[in-house]
């Protein structure tokens, strides 16, 4: 079972000051993502060399007053995984639980013990969907 670290992402309230930030700790943009229709702009930034390290700043276009209850501003770490199925089987049968199902068989979300935001993703093309995760619900927040 391989896995493959991705990124981390955190929420920022202001873009330009936290990217001047990154910048002094010698990051750099390495890839940028703006939606429209989502209102949100995703900054990768990186350490030159380094740039499959990167951390995500995931900036809301209309504020972001609608922090999650634990005012967190850490977002999650990401993982891709070669079976996302699998891998949530995996983790199930080790007593973690699935906060976010892979229903698209694409991601999904559990949480570490520390609480911590815990992303899977499905390396490369989603798998078809499959029972059981078609039928499951979330549980709890991720």
């Amino acid at each position: 079972m391989t896995t493959r670290y991705l990124h981390t992402m955190v929420r920022v309230k202001d873009l330009e000051k936290s990217m001047a930030f990154y910048a002094l700790l010698g990051l750099k943009e390495t890839r940028r993502m703006d939606s429209e229709a989502g209102r949100f702009s995703l900054i990768f930034m990186a350490a030159e060399g380094q740039e499959d390290c990167p951390v995500e700043l995931t900036y809301n276009w209309d504020g972001d007053d609608a922090l999650p209850s634990d005012s967190r501003h850490f977002g999650h770490l990401a993982y891709a995984v070669d079976n996302i199925y699998d891998m949530c089987q995996h983790l199930m049968d080790n007593g973690v639980t699935i906060n976010r199902p892979p229903r698209d068989g694409r991601m999904a979300f559990v949480r570490s013990p520390d609480n911590i935001s815990v992303e899977l993703l499905q390396a490369g093309d989603a798998l078809e969907p499959a029972a059981p995760w078609t039928e499951m619900e979330n549980i709890g927040h991720w």
